[in-house]
């Protein structure tokens, strides 16, 4: 978001996103920096967007001090964005449940209300399937948060399990693409080629996934006013959803992606629909 809207500090926070292909704006579908990105434009914080490029964001986190937010289960860090610094309190926040919670603390009556109203958010993705990358804790979460930072590691899980049918959509870089998929391949702990899948193999992971996503689809079905999980306003509970929709818009073929907007009577496709209000670039 650019400065147009008046700024509660005086001064434009700094969000590191990660840049795929070329031009950035376009191809950004890392649900993470997505987090962030619907939260900013929620509290109309003004911010100025920083891209970087995949194979930089060890090297960035490093240059502004920030370790991984989490760890492979060898215990190497796994380094990712986003990271945000406020200018107005000398914050540096690298992990997206983190810098939710500090944009609400840091600036309660901002932009559209409260990014963690009360809500039962009994989600729970509990299946044996293998996932690509560690889960966020949110080990700092309490109170209301809390139950949000639960509802964030089992979205996440929900989607990351099923993301092999997004990897070999993943729009790199022509121009480093190779070097992107062997770092894509070091974080998933396999072979590029072994995250390929098709045919019947593929149509199973695509039904696991519709009906993984069955339980999150009963939440926005409680209030029928929708598209939102408390009816007309979003919270960050809808941003973390609409997060993992962005990375599924912009990695599933088309057809998958027009089913997913379809499936559990349209709720994802309406939710996506309505979260372009929160979706600005500056």
């Amino acid at each position: 978001m650019t400065s147009t809207t008046a700024s509660p500090t005086g001064g434009l926070i700094t969000f590191y996103d990660i840049a795929l292909a070329p031009p950035a704006e376009k191809f950004a579908c890392s649900p993470n920096p997505w987090k962030t990105r619907y939260a900013l434009n929620f509290k109309k914080t003004p911010y100025k967007t920083t891209w970087v490029p995949l194979l930089d964001i060890s090297s960035v986190r490093g240059a502004l001090n920030i370790p991984a937010s989490r760890k492979f289960a060898d215990g190497s860090p796994y380094q990712t964005l986003p990271v945000i610094s406020d200018p107005a309190t000398g914050r540096i926040v690298g992990d997206s449940f983190e810098i939710a919670t500090y944009l609400q603390e840091q600036y309660p009556s901002s932009g559209a209300g409260d990014l963690f109203p009360e809500q039962e958010l009994d989600f729970v993705f509990g299946r044996d399937l293998a996932l690509f990358a560690p889960l966020a804790e949110a080990k700092s979460a309490e109170g209301t948060a809390a139950e949000y930072a639960r509802f964030n590691k089992n979205v996440d899980a929900a989607f990351s399990a099923h993301v092999q049918l997004m990897a070999h959509g993943l729009p790199f870089d022509p121009a480093v693409a190779e070097e992107c998929k062997a770092a894509f391949s070091r974080r998933a702990g396999m072979p590029w080629e072994v995250m390929r899948i098709s045919g019947e193999g593929r149509t199973k992971l695509l039904k696991s996934f519709e009906e993984a996503l069955g339980g999150l689809a009963r939440l926005y079905e409680r209030d029928a006013s929708g598209p939102f999980l408390m009816g007309n306003g979003p919270n960050y509970a809808d941003f973390i959803v609409g997060a993992w929709l962005r990375m599924s818009r912009g990695t599933l073929p088309k057809e998958e992606w027009e089913a997913l907007k379809g499936w559990h009577s349209g709720v994802f496709g309406k939710l996506h629909e309505a979260l372009k209000a929160f979706a600005q670039m500056d």
